[in-house]
């Protein structure tokens, strides 16, 4: 049976019918979890998946020109290799019918040990060539959010394929971790760390626009996902303890009273602003200073799924900290004319209310935006906010202005705001298939009626 996508006039109904008062819309959701199953299958995973394996040299192509033709050096970076994984390894789940999944996520399993995991003096590499040689511009060094997703794809994986080599790498990755990064005394993990394990650490040398020696919320969030993802499948009471760390430190730390992500802090936790320098002055390091409306709506998923992997069934104060910081991206951050998560804002001092300093809306926060705005939807239908609402009115945006339904995939930013990007990469090692494929298979449970948790 050929599924046809559904016309925009759907989504229009739907939106039109979230006015009404408490219409039983079962059969909606589940038309609607028909198309985005269809998306997902066709749109996502059949345009990379076996195109982007390397048969050559191992591990996953990089870099595809917006029609889906390789292109370029395809060097090789631990972040999108592992997402590689992690989505193949999910999706043999999922379609078991389909042996070409659980294949792929073996064969960067392989890459992963043999290649990016460094023999000398352990730990994942940041960046190698195609061949697997590390790369010399980046000295080889490391960090804690590589190596998070490094932990992350390989949970995910021997969960996939009860492969007990790939359970013992992430194990030897999470103790490379508490060795080289965990911080004891601060608690936490330090992002940038030498070959050798050892700590970058900041001092007058580095740049005040630079990223080197701070601890920061993004690193954070993906080693508590990391680490939630290797909670269940190896249930160790260390693992329990950095998971409960992490969780309290991004949720009474990182998150401010406002509702939003402090990005960078130093390494006892204080946050980095320079709200009360001049203009010129936040302008010049608004990479290290500003609000980041999809990190924010990411991180509520990410900490509602950590309560959830511990079993803590009455954490209110989470629920609530996750609410607020969907709340205050909705309230200052949402497009409400079209739909969408605006890129990044800021508080600046004398000026009222925040300003909306990058209006373009890329592909990762709306794919996140959509997974939690139907999470928030079942968890508060009732809301003020119209969370079910918001998600089809981002789903109608995501579908007209980032779905590229000639050649597949998303583009990397929405093309009303930013047209160039129909032509531009479509992949290349910061955009591969994680944040999208993550996105649909929660939110079609979802739609499904499933039982899903967070």
């Amino acid at each position: 049976m050929i599924i046809k996508r559904l016309p925009a006039i759907f989504v229009l109904l739907l939106l039109a019918s979230c006015n009404k008062p408490a219409p039983d819309n079962t059969k909606e959701k589940r038309d609607l979890a028909v198309v985005l199953e269809k998306h997902a299958r066709t749109e996502i995973l059949d345009k990379w998946y076996p195109q982007s394996i390397d048969k050559e040299d191992g591990g996953f192509l990089s870099t595809f020109t917006y029609d889906f033709k390789p292109t370029g050096d395809q060097d090789k970076m631990i972040v999108s290799q592992s997402r590689h994984v992690w989505t193949n390894s999910k999706a043999s789940e999922i379609y078991p019918e389909r042996k070409h999944h659980l294949e792929a996520a073996h064969h960067g399993f392989e890459f992963l040990r043999d290649k990016m995991w460094d023999k000398q003096y352990g730990g994942f590499h940041w960046l190698v060539d195609k061949k697997g040689n590390p790369k010399a511009s980046g000295q080889g060094e490391k960090t804690a959010y590589g190596n998070a997703f490094g932990i992350y794809a390989l949970a995910a994986y021997y969960k996939a394929s009860k492969d007990t080599a790939a359970l013992n790498l992430a194990k030897k990755a999470f103790m490379w971790m508490e060795q080289h990064s965990h911080d004891s005394v601060y608690k936490g993990y330090y992002q940038h760390l030498k070959r050798d394990g050892s700590v970058v650490a900041r001092d007058a040398s580095v740049p005040s626009t630079a990223e080197t020696g701070y601890k920061d919320q993004n690193s954070s969030i993906h080693l508590l996902e990391a680490l939630a993802e290797l909670y269940q499948v190896w249930p160790d009471p260390l693992v329990r303890e950095r998971l409960e760390e992490m969780l309290v430190l991004i949720r009474d730390t990182i998150t401010n009273p406002k509702g939003y992500l402090v990005l960078f802090l130093t390494s006892d936790w204080k946050p980095i602003t320079f709200v009360d320098q001049p203009d010129s002055i936040v302008n010049k390091h608004h990479g290290l200073d500003h609000v980041s409306f999809g990190h924010d709506v990411e991180t509520a998923f990410l900490m509602l799924e950590a309560s959830h992997v511990l079993g803590l069934e009455n954490d209110t104060l989470t629920a609530r900290k996750a609410k607020h910081m969907v709340d205050h991206a909705l309230a200052v951050g949402w497009d409400d004319k079209d739909g969408g998560f605006y890129d990044e804002g800021y508080y600046f001092k004398d000026k009222p209310g925040i300003t909306i300093t990058h209006d373009t809306k890329n592909w990762w926060a709306q794919a996140e935006g959509l997974n939690t705005l139907l999470l928030m939807s079942d968890h508060y239908p009732d809301d003020e906010h119209h969370y079910y609402e918001k998600f089809l009115k981002l789903w109608a945006y995501c579908d007209k202005n980032l779905i590229d339904h000639q050649y597949g995939d998303w583009f990397e930013g929405g093309i009303d705001k930013q047209p160039e990007k129909k032509t531009a990469l479509k992949g290349h090692i910061w955009k591969a298939t994680y944040h999208q494929y993550r996105s649909m298979i929660n939110c079609i449970r979802r739609l499904n009626g499933e039982e899903v948790n967070p």
